[in-house]
């Protein structure tokens, strides 16, 4: 009878699972540490960026047998919750309910909870609700217009700051120091805008160790800018899920030519013309050149299996979720998405993942930044991002790198050594570019 007693009371306590649980969670977090985020952390120095693909939510670490109906409300406790989505108010329609590209509705824009299902209880560890933030997009209807029917800021005359030096032309790096110079449309920390880095952690933690997200405020004129506002336009015009073969409309089509000819009368990629037509890598020809950059960025090539599914732009700006095996999130290596991404409450930022070297920690005023965050749910391990930077600035630096560097680019941009990441399909498409801090 005592033995009878002792067996029931095993039962209702769940003695025996702790040991299958945490062999079961230390498995999975084994499998989660990827290639790429070795790269990254210092442990090795080679593969493309993977991100961490064995990421369960399996939130639920208790057992619940014969205890649950008495514990559920001590629960709600104990259980991470869902992040309620900032919000972001839209000037246009493709951002409304029902807008273009509505993949997957039930993924790709998720309903938090019900608030009012909640009957009064605060969950332990929320995340704060963030600002609304409004972003200007009332102008962007006519950059699909023909671009001879569009409205471009002035040429910017730079005289002999775009004629590259001697030194330049056989130093890459002093190269691309000069193209950080040239950026004159770089935002400035605190005055632009304002980030939250959180806590750090390794590429292999789990946990969210941030407490909000990570731009707290970004100037809503910055979105007014030409290039910014032309390369803002574009990031909705792709479906995220690679393998998913795109469609390219005409009015699309001139977006792009708007975008390539708004950024060519910028300092950046006048400079870059300069260096590579002095090297003889592209034509003398003005318009030859915005041609060629027109189809490096957006000329569609095949990733996932599926032929026309992808770009350089996408891949890089823009992001892609790998639908093969265990979902991952691929490429998304630009600040303007990841902010206008999490201001729809699309992205979750956990926190900066912490540097090579102790002491190098960053803070508000940081322009280079690694860090994990989930896009959709689907995680992103490790991922780095130049913050504040323009648009032109991050196409005239990965098209140099491209055709004048390797795969790998140790370079110095400002006060950053970095090292620029730069993988090629064939000879002439840009696989992935991305910056990795080497501090």
């Amino acid at each position: 009878m005592e033995g009878l007693i002792k067996g029931l009371i095993d039962v209702a306590l769940g003695v025996g699972d702790n040991n299958d649980d945490e062999s079961s969670s230390h498995s999975r977090d084994e499998r989660s540490r990827s290639t790429w985020a070795q790269v990254v952390s210092g442990d090795q120095d080679k593969d493309e960026e993977g991100g961490d693909s064995g990421h369960n939510h399996n939130r639920n670490q208790w057992n619940r047998k014969e205890e649950s109906e008495r514990n559920e409300e001590q629960e709600s406790f104990r259980e991470r919750p869902s992040r309620r989505p900032q919000k972001l108010v839209c000037e246009d329609e493709r951002y409304q309910e029902g807008g273009k590209h509505q993949f997957n509705q039930h993924q790709w824009n998720r309903e938090e909870h019900d608030e009012g299902s909640s009957e009064g209880w605060e969950t332990v560890g929320k995340k704060p609700p963030r600002q609304t933030h409004k972003i200007p997009m009332d102008h962007w209807h006519g950059h699909k217009q023909h671009p001879n029917e569009q409205k471009y800021s002035d040429d910017v005359s730079c005289g002999a700051e775009i004629e590259p030096s001697e030194e330049e032309l056989s130093d890459l790096s002093q190269a691309c120091n000069k193209l950080w110079e040239l950026d004159t449309n770089r935002l400035v920390p605190g005055q632009d805008y304002q980030i939250d880095c959180g806590e750090g952690k390794k590429v292999y933690q789990k946990e969210d160790m941030a407490q909000g997200n990570l731009f707290y405020w970004v100037n809503e004129e910055i979105f007014r800018k030409p290039t910014y506002s032309r390369f803002c336009s574009l990031l909705d015009n792709y479906n995220p899920n690679e393998g998913s073969k795109e469609v390219v409309t005409s009015q699309e089509k001139q977006e792009q030519a708007a975008f390539i000819e708004e950024i060519s009368r910028t300092p950046p990629i006048k400079y870059l013309h300069k260096y590579l037509s002095s090297r003889g890598t592209v034509s003398e020809d003005y318009q030859d050149f915005k041609r060629m950059l027109k189809d490096l960025w957006f000329e569609l090539y095949g990733r996932g299996g599926t032929s026309g599914s992808s770009s350089a732009f996408e891949h890089v700006f823009v992001g892609e979720i790998k639908q093969h095996g265990e979902h991952e999130v691929s490429g998304f290596h630009n600040w303007l998405q990841f902010y206008l991404e999490e201001a729809k409450g699309r992205v979750d930022y956990q926190g900066y993942i912490f540097p090579r070297r102790r002491g190098q920690i960053p803070d508000s005023e940081t322009q280079l930044l690694t860090i994990q965050f989930e896009w959709n749910g689907v995680l992103k391990s490790v991922s780095s991002t130049l913050v504040g930077v323009s648009p032109e600035f991050e196409i005239a630096l990965y098209t140099l790198c491209f055709y004048m560097g390797g795969e790998d680019n140790h370079i110095q941009l400002g006060p950053y050594p970095v090292n620029i990441k730069c993988y090629r399909l064939g000879n002439y498409k840009i696989g992935s570019a991305f910056p990795i801090a080497e501090c």
